[in-house]
C-alpha cells in the first residue's frame, strides 16, 4: 500500500508538472495572455490522471507470480484502455478513425521504445549485479 500512495504521489505531481510545462510553452509560443479555463482544467485534470494510472500500473511488474508476458499485457491492456478513453474524451485524439489508426500506432511505438528501454536497462543491471555477487 506504501509503494501504491508513493507512486500515486508521484505520478499526480508530474502529470500536473507536465500540464504547467505545457500550459507555459503554449503560453510562451503564442503570446497569448488570455486561456480558456475550463478547457485549462480539463487538460490539466487529464494529464494528472494520465500521470497516475501510468505510475501505478507499472506495479504489475512488481508482481513476482506473474510471468514476464502477463505482466506486460496487463499492463498494455490496462494504459492502453484508460490513455484512450481519457485522451477521446478529453478531445487529445479526434473522434475519426483517420486520427484513432495515427494515435494507436505512435502509442504502438512509443510504448515498444519505453518497454524495450527499460527491460534492457534492468537485464544490464542484473548482469552486474551478479557479477559483483560473483566476486565476493
Amino acid at each position: 500500500m506504501k509503494t501504491f500512495l508513493f507512486r500515486s504521489m508521484t505520478g499526480i505531481f508530474f502529470g500536473a508538472f507536465l500540464a504547467v510545462v505545457f500550459t507555459n510553452l503554449y503560453v510562451l509560443s503564442n503570446d497569448s495572455i488570455m486561456l480558456n479555463g475550463t478547457l485549462f482544467l480539463k487538460n490539466s485534470l487529464g494529464s494528472i490522471f494520465c500521470g497516475w494510472f501510468f505510475t501505478v500500473s507499472s506495479l504489475y511488474f512488481e508482481n513476482p507470480n506473474l510471468r514476464l508476458s502477463q505482466q506486460t499485457a496487463l499492463h498494455f491492456a490496462t494504459v492502453i484502455i484508460l490513455y484512450f478513453v481519457l485522451a477521446f474524451g478529453i478531445g487529445w485524439v479526434p473522434f475519426n478513425l483517420t486520427s484513432f489508426f495515427i494515435a494507436i500506432a505512435s502509442f504502438l511505438g512509443f510504448y515498444v521504445i519505453f518497454w524495450t528501454s527499460f527491460y534492457l536497462y534492468f537485464k544490464r543491471q542484473m548482469k552486474k549485479l551478479n557479477e559483483e555477487l560473483e566476486l565476493l
